[in-house]
């Protein structure tokens, strides 16, 4: 089997709570483990859809609905399988890791038009999402692989004893389809999928996202894919303008100097590039079809360099992007390429003396 580049998916990465965790089970988790808020709340808005009492789950669970509106909170993980248990439980419905599924997904596509602004193909949408254990917590993790004709896209939580039940498998499962199907110009449908669980009593849901080719009792829970999807085409988005279609991205360049196109390029090469990670100047140059030597040179020649560029591409982009209250901290943080929450809190800090949070709140 070849293993693709791999980047585990950021929406796809939910691993849910069965109707119960064994004492074996807890005596595994990890005191230090953590979730993110959003994950809390797409279990509740499943569960409430299904007629359950909010008040009571979070009465429950010993949460606090004020807290959980804090999208870049982050809780122990117990509580997060706690609430799913619950819910689970009281909604006494076998599918509900699909509704959850549905729902991060729906969640998730604000941060999906900024991605795929960056992304040509489905390729290298796969190889840019981040590490759902740095974006939503320590949960698990998606693994893609190529196997003759068909790429598995396979769920692999930290706690195992999940993958042999249905709640955390569906969801994961749910959202990765709907993520993938509404990329490309093409449509990307599953063309198989395994289940790590033993097969339900109904199994109609299930065969009305994945398909009739579904099977149970495999050691992952797994979608398939035909790898031709891998070269289909990204539907573009314009990362020129934001959401609302107001404040688009190149009026904050290229009004500064307008018979200076280089600079306005080169702010621009940068906000596309900076998803990807670590931006240096050598994958610039070469991304902008110049030599190292160039690039320097043309900055020197405006009395700037690449460090101050990229900082100033940043510190807007910051300001631009916590204007959309539907982008969390941590997805701006992955949107400007830093390594983690802190790393851009500290960051954000040193540009305009408070942290991103407060920054928001006082807007």
């Amino acid at each position: 089997m070849q293993v693709l580049q791999y980047q585990p998916f950021f929406w796809l990465h939910y691993c849910i709570k069965t109707m119960t965790l064994s004492s074996c089970a807890e005596h595994y988790l990890n005191p230090n483990w953590t979730v993110c808020a959003p994950a809390l709340m797409a279990i509740l808005d499943a569960a409430e859809q299904e007629g359950v009492s909010r008040q009571l789950l979070l009465r429950e669970a010993d949460l606090l609905e004020a807290q959980l509106d804090l999208a870049d909170r982050w809780f122990p993980v117990s509580s997060y399988y706690k609430l799913y248990s619950l819910a689970a439980g009281l909604s006494g419905n076998p599918d509900i890791g699909l509704s959850v599924g549905r729902i991060m997904f729906l969640k998730g596509m604000n941060l999906q038009l900024y991605v795929c602004s960056v992304c040509k193909s489905f390729r290298d949408y796969l190889n840019l999402i981040p590490s759902t254990l740095k974006m939503r917590g320590d949960i698990g993790k998606i693994h893609a692989f190529r196997e003759g004709n068909l790429v598995e896209l396979r769920w692999v939580p930290l706690l195992p004893s999940t993958g042999r039940t249905r709640y955390c498998s569906d969801e994961v499962l749910a959202a990765s389809a709907a993520i993938i199907n509404s990329l490309c110009l093409l449509p990307v449908p599953v063309v198989k999928a395994t289940f790590s669980y033993a097969q339900p009593a109904d199994t109609s849901k299930l065969q009305a996202i994945f398909g009739r080719s579904i099977s149970f009792d495999q050691p992952y829970s797994s979608l398939f894919f035909d790898s031709a999807a891998l070269d289909y085409l990204i539907v573009k988005q314009d990362y020129h303008q934001g959401p609302d279609a107001s404040n688009p991205f190149r009026e904050l360049f290229e009004n500064e100097h307008p018979a200076d196109s280089f600079l306005a390029n080169l702010k621009s090469f940068i906000i596309r590039h900076l998803p990807e990670g670590e931006v240096t100047i050598d994958n610039l140059a070469s991304q902008m079809n110049i030599s190292r030597r160039t690039l320097q040179r043309r900055l020197a020649d405006r009395n700037t360099n690449f460090l101050h560029v990229l900082q100033d591409v940043r510190s807007r982009m910051a300001l631009r992007y916590l204007a959309d209250d539907r982008l969390g901290i941590t997805e701006i943080a992955f949107l400007l390429g830093y390594a983690d929450q802190g790393s851009f809190s500290s960051a954000f800090k040193s540009w305009q003396g408070v942290s991103p949070r407060d920054f928001r709140r006082k807007k």
